[in-house]
């Protein structure tokens, strides 16, 4: 799969992620990837900055937590602006969706 085609929905992506519960950010790579199927094999340079982007708009959260045998790992957690974010581009997805299936799928014209 074309890594063109994920820029510009890696947001959503980490967010719909984070949906599940609180993450630290190389757990959410790993369930990026395992959701994928694969296809999604993202490096610790893309998500990273993604997460701290979207912290900064509000739409995350995070807190250091050290476990009983492990070193301090930085958790993630969709704040309720990130939840309401996450609803408004799953809206937005859908559209676009059946916008270029339009295109891409002759079978299924856009709806009247």
């Amino acid at each position: 799969m074309n890594a063109e085609m994920l820029k510009g929905h890696l947001d959503n992506v980490i967010l719909a992620t984070l949906e599940r519960g609180p993450a630290h950010g190389y757990a959410v790579i790993e369930e990026i990837r395992r959701r994928s199927g694969g296809r999604f094999d993202l490096p610790e340079g893309t998500v990273y900055p993604a997460l701290h982007r979207l912290e900064i708009a509000g739409l995350l959260a995070s807190d250091w937590v050290t476990p009983d045998a492990g070193r301090r790992k930085r958790v993630y957690t969709l704040t309720p602006a990130g939840t309401g974010a996450l609803r408004e581009r799953r809206e937005g997805w859908a559209e676009f969706s059946r916008a270029v299936g339009a295109f891409l799928e002759p079978e299924k014209p856009w709806p009247a």
